[in-house]
């Protein structure tokens, strides 16, 4: 179960960079439900962080990407109005630059965007998420 669980569940996003764009995904159900962040979800059993990275990316966009590199992690902890952890993951997120294909909503996602880090407040863009950008790009410089 994704509320309320027994344990940490593994998420895994990607920093898909074009340029000084970054692509960001509206998100279609909880946590997070209506709120803009990176693409990604949970790993799913005997799927490599990686295969996840690039699963997840395809589903939510409809893209593809070339070499994965390890961007950093995020914890993020949901707790209801009585205090009880009601989502807790840990995310991996990897960075890649965009090879291509123009992105288009799927799976659990009501829209996507190219921003540019300017624009971030536009959508209101999680500080963690923001902070991992940041990293994404000095990784992979232009």
């Amino acid at each position: 179960m994704r509320s309320y669980p027994q344990n940490p569940r593994i998420g895994i996003g990607i920093v898909l960079i074009d340029g000084s764009r970054i692509l960001i995904i509206k998100r279609g159900r909880p946590p997070g439900q209506g709120l803009w962040s990176l693409p990604g979800g949970a790993q799913e059993l005997g799927e490599t962080a990686q295969a996840c990275a690039r699963r997840e990316l395809l589903e939510e966009t409809g893209l593809t990407t070339g070499p994965l590199h390890l961007a950093g992690y995020v914890d993020s902890i949901h707790h209801d109005a009585a205090g009880a952890i009601e989502y807790h993951y840990t995310i991996l997120d990897f960075c890649a630059r965009h090879t291509g294909g123009t992105p288009r909503p799927g799976d659990d996602v009501f829209d996507v965007a190219w921003a540019h880090p300017d624009e971030f407040d536009a959508y209101d863009l999680w500080p963690e998420a923001r902070r991992i950008i940041r990293q994404a790009v000095l990784l992979l410089p232009p």
